[in-house]
């Protein structure tokens, strides 16, 4: 536990990038590393962060200790602020902070109700049905679905991706455990690679394109090394997989409701609009996001009204009528609210630990002693342990002087780097409910070494061919 705690603490030291630029507000800030608040501020956080990493054991949602936490670091530092006479700085600060968490709500907000719409309609339902009646062998499944982990995550979110794919493998796989533990694994690796290198594919790169430091079509630049960081585990794993093919699947597919695949295509075109608004109009894409909203809004107003018409004129007995309903306000109530929550704790909560001055330490020590391509591979790692947000949020708070060779590392490493535990990401803990009792923690932990030689060789495609 001790081990642990360092870590977090090392974490917690590690975290946001409107801190920066609002401690040099028009008010000097306060060194407070050395003060107790400095000290009270970092264990609240540390005991907050500790109640997140033990979630499951505790059944106690994640966002509720960082909510608290935020709140309380930031009335320890206006305490003291208030104790100067100084009733601005911390104000601003929140304010400024609280601003980038709101362009980071909506754009996932509107991100979050396009899956709810396209899992509603069955669009994922309908590929998982047309996987699992082709009859692929377990060797051609065990590929299928991490290739298209990989290539779906970029646009989607790696935790309902993997879900799916998760559904495929326990679908045909039932009298293979094996074949699901590895399948499990592979799933996990694939999706997060897949979304290292997409603006949308991880809430990391989102942050980081948000922020204007890369731009959208230099993120593709880690295509081959998230490959690389993919195809070499699974590689490795391929050889530990059952030969032959699972039993043919007898059950009817389900079919998918009307507008699935337009609203497929409305996502793209949300995502178009947002890239167009930063890249051509230079708003924030979250303005484009919430226009791509409209589109969807739009098109549920359609649904709705040819459903309702549909019922009316349907010559079937009332009772067996079924009219399609589709709500949109529906989708957006079933958005993660528990993550968009904790988002907001770790923003502020870390917003105010970067106030204090802990970030400038640490920055001084990760890129001033230890070399920006030190810190940048231990971000990789440290995100095995410590969710990769907080931990890219550090990175851009502390805004160390890198460039984009770097930034794309740092970019990558804090993607993949989850994936050496089962704990390190979203996708991995999902896994391990969805197939308790096939995927566990010492399941994946098995595979670490053929994953860390992934990573590994991952980091050196990228210096070879992005340097």
């Amino acid at each position: 536990m001790k081990h642990c705690i360092i870590v977090i603490w090392a974490g917690v030291l590690f975290l946001f990038p409107a801190l920066a630029s609002a401690a040099a507000s028009s008010h000097v800030a306060l060194d407070l590393t050395h003060h107790w608040v400095g000290f009270v501020a970092l264990a609240i956080f540390v005991v907050a962060y500790t109640l997140v990493i033990f979630e499951e054991q505790l059944h106690m949602r994640k966002s509720k200790p960082v909510l608290l936490a935020a709140g309380l670091i930031w009335v320890l530092i206006a305490f003291v602020y208030s104790g100067q006479s100084d009733h601005h700085s911390a104000e601003e600060a929140i304010r400024h902070n609280f601003l980038e968490y709101a362009e980071l709500f909506f754009f996932l907000l509107v991100a979050m109700t396009y899956i709810n719409a396209m899992l509603e309609r069955g669009v994922f339902d309908s590929l998982r049905d047309w996987l699992v009646l082709k009859g692929f062998s377990y060797k051609s499944l065990f590929w299928l679905t991490g290739f298209l982990a990989f290539f779906i995550s970029p646009v989607a979110d790696n935790l309902t991706t993997a879900l799916i794919m998760c559904a495929v493998i326990m679908a045909v796989g039932k009298d293979k455990p094996q074949f699901i533990a590895i399948g499990c694994v592979n799933i996990v690796v694939a999706t997060n690679a897949g979304g290292a290198f997409s603006p949308f594919g991880d809430i990391t790169t989102l942050m980081v394109w948000r922020k204007g430091i890369i731009e959208f079509f230099t993120f593709f630049n880690l295509l081959l090394p998230s490959l690389v960081n993919f195809v070499i585990p699974a590689a490795i794993m391929h050889l530990a997989l059952p030969s032959g093919q699972p039993a043919v699947v007898e059950d009817e597919p389900e079919q998918m409701k009307t507008g699935g695949l337009v609203i497929v295509g409305l996502f793209i075109l949300t995502i178009v609009t947002a890239v167009s608004f930063h890249n051509f109009l230079h708003l924030p894409p979250v303005f484009g996001m919430m226009t791509g909203l409209a589109y969807l809004k739009l098109f549920g107003y359609y649904l709705r009204k040819k459903g309702r018409s549909q019922f009316d004129h349907s010559d079937m007995p009332t009772n067996h009528k079924i009219e399609d309903d589709f709500d949109i306000f529906d989708k957006i109530a079933k958005a993660e609210w528990d993550t968009l929550f904790f988002f907001y704790g770790v923003i502020l909560a870390v917003g105010g630990l970067g106030f204090i001055g802990y970030l400038g330490m640490t920055s001084a020590f990760m890129y001033g002693e230890l070399g920006p391509t030190t810190a940048n591979i231990l971000v990789g790692v440290m995100s095995a342990i410590v969710d990769n947000i907080p931990v890219m949020f550090a990175v851009l708070t502390m805004n160390p002087a890198m460039n984009e060779t770097q930034w794309l590392l740092v970019t990558l490493t804090a993607g993949v780097g989850g994936s050496l535990l089962s704990i390190g990401s979203a996708a991995g803990v999902a896994l391990m409910g969805q197939a308790r009792g096939f995927y566990t923690f010492f399941s994946h932990l098995k595979w670490t070494p053929a994953i860390a030689l992934g990573y590994g060789a991952s980091i050196w495609v990228h210096f070879l061919i992005n340097s």
